[in-house]
């Protein structure tokens, strides 16, 4: 009887990973690192790679798809016939086709996937590693970050985001998210921390 319980928590376990994780409450971090750990294991490695601190990539990744994995941009219709989509946008990241491409060949990862969070994160900490090493921008300004993220370099360089009122809000936006991230990060980040530890023991 022991064995075929253990069976069928082994086999709910196995189904349960097979889902896409969907955070409930998107604007508490430690709730959403409590719902799945590993996102949070994938964002301190990220972070440990790229020095960019983990508040500011979930920000940015909260504004570009509300955590959805196979997020898109919106596209029109005429009359029956979708009209293509305004960008190649894609994922967790929402990277277009030639920054992914990009940053597979700058980091090896050549099967990284958008809609894998452990690849998106490490998207987010490469980029924000990038603009602050080439544009002089701080992983820690969360502002300019976020339009260097959105414009692309190039365009932050050019002052693209300049005359665009509601990108500037949304920066804003972006930068008190990262805020209150940062805070309730500190909040449960023992917790955090001994959870993705402990699981050695498994």
């Amino acid at each position: 009887m022991k064995a075929q319980a253990l069976t069928l928590l082994i086999a709910a376990s196995l189904l349960s990973g097979c889902s896409t994780y969907r955070p409930d409450n998107l604007n508490n971090v430690c709730e959403i690192f409590r719902g799945e750990t590993d996102w949070y294991e994938a964002a301190v490695d990220a972070n440990k790679r790229w020095g960019t601190p983990i508040h500011v990539m979930m920000a940015i990744m909260h504004q570009e798809s509300k955590f959805v994995h196979d997020a898109q941009p919106k596209r029109k219709w005429f009359l029956f016939i979708p009209l293509p989509r305004k960008s190649s946008a894609y994922g967790y990241a929402q990277a277009q086709n030639p920054a992914w491409k990009d940053y597979r060949k700058a980091t090896g990862r050549s099967g990284a996937d958008r809609d894998d969070f452990d690849d998106a994160i490490d998207f987010i900490g490469w980029y924000t590693h990038t603009t602050q090493r080439t544009l002089k921008v701080s992983k820690w300004d969360t502002y300019n970050q976020y339009l260097a993220y959105h414009e692309g370099r190039g365009g932050y360089s050019r002052k693209s985001y300049q005359g665009k009122q509601w990108l500037l809000g949304v920066a804003n936006k972006v930068k008190r998210r990262a805020e209150t991230y940062g805070s309730q990060l500190k909040s449960c980040k023992k917790e955090l921390d001994d959870a993705i530890d402990g699981w050695w023991i498994f």
